[in-house]
């Protein structure tokens, strides 16, 4: 996805940022989740799934299903050598997958169509199917001319059977091929396949993807289930606790809950967070959605620590563009992403108020900020109140 659409979504990294919390950050961070970060991962979970192939297209390229239809670029294909074929405005298709008809295409690259054309038939190079017109075509010139006759028909052959529809989505910003692969529990390697994904696995806003369909799991054992008579019903497995009794349960009084931390729930006192930089919030806080704030400011502007803190993370996202993560203590921690010109290194410790970075310049002119208690983002207006 290129920096120009550039957006910061840090949902599915949420663990990855306790963690940081919780070690000290004594090893790098990987806020795509494709490094070593033990249980917080789901990429051995998503390469145990089985999946099919994506179905064939016809001659013009198109695979059609009961809801949409896409169809496949061929090597050197533009968006408008597609839009051709199909018998589509260049324009239209272009302006549905978020290009411009002269852009260059991959080979197996799926462009979603806008609205749909002729089904794929044994005219247009369909697999399987019956072409009804050919074949009353056919039986027409092989008639006599002189008298009149009957023949029995072939018999009737139902028309092949529209393939299992996957979910198609649409990429939003800040998404990669890997965040998708793991909200939808399928190998990374599949959904390239499926959608002639280059092997850097990039892809775009505004880009429709179809996600592979599941055709299982891996077998968790291959030891036979027992065999009952018909009428019987099925063995009741022991319960763990017959095996030796359960240890004897031992109550221990609460721990005193810890004294209360400056960076806590905001109150009316200074203990509030800066802005981190001066300017207009141009997105709100949505969870799940935006896990932040995006606050709009002049190209080159200081971006500044929001309160007192130890720099725990200072790394990148998956298109080169620095992210800092600052420590307050108490679980507490400040994202701050989108930036330029890094002035802090990981282990500084920083005052309310000091120098991370620079805004970037142009049309990304803005800070994405967030405010994360433990795996958990919060909304961080109130802290700036």
């Amino acid at each position: 996805m290129s920096t120009s659409r550039f957006s910061i979504q840090l949902r599915l990294s949420a663990a990855l940022i306790g963690a940081v919390a919780l070690s000290g950050c004594s090893d790098g961070v990987d806020f795509d989740l494709r490094g070593t970060i033990g249980g917080f991962s789901t990429e051995d979970a998503a390469r145990s799934v089985q999946t099919a192939d994506r179905p064939a297209p016809d001659n013009r390229g198109v695979i059609s299903y009961p809801h949409y239809q896409v169809a496949v670029a061929r090597r050197g294909d533009t968006v408008a050598d597609v839009a051709a074929r199909v018998g589509l405005p260049a324009a239209d298709l272009a302006r549905f997958n978020g290009l411009h008809p002269g852009d260059t295409l991959r080979e197996d690259e799926i462009l979603a169509l806008p609205r749909r054309v002729a089904e794929p038939s044994a005219a247009t190079g369909a697999p399987g199917g019956v072409d009804i017109a050919a074949l009353a075509g056919s039986a027409i010139d092989s008639a006599p001319d002189t008298s009149v006759s009957s023949q029995p028909l072939p018999p009737a052959q139902k028309p092949a059977p529209k393939p299992q529809e996957p979910v198609r989505h649409k990429v939003k910003r800040g998404e990669t091929a890997y965040t998708i692969s793991r909200l939808y529990q399928v190998p990374v390697e599949a959904l390239a396949e499926w959608n002639g994904l280059g092997p850097d696995f990039t892809i775009r806003e505004g880009q429709y993807l179809l996600i592979p369909i599941k055709t299982g799991e891996a077998p968790a054992s291959t030891a036979p289930a027992a065999v009952t008579a018909p009428g019987q019903g099925s063995p009741t497995p022991p319960p763990p606790s017959a095996a030796e009794p359960l240890p004897d349960e031992k109550i221990e009084a609460a721990a005193p809950p810890p004294p209360p931390v400056s960076l806590g729930e905001p109150t009316r006192n200074d203990s509030r967070m800066t802005m981190p930089v001066q300017g207009k919030i141009i997105r709100g806080y949505a969870r799940n959605e935006n896990d932040g704030i995006d606050i709009a400011g002049d190209p080159g502007a200081p971006v500044v620590a929001a309160a007192d803190g130890t720099v725990r993370a200072v790394t990148a996202d998956a298109d080169k563009v620095p992210i800092i993560v600052i420590d307050h203590g108490d679980n507490l921690l400040t994202v701050y992403a989108n930036l330029d010109k890094i002035s802090v290194g990981k282990g500084d410790r920083v005052k309310r108020g000091d120098r991370l970075a620079s805004l970037r310049g142009g049309s990304e002119a803005y800070v994405h900020f967030e405010v994360r208690k433990g795996f958990d983002s919060v909304d961080p207006m109130p802290y700036l109140k």
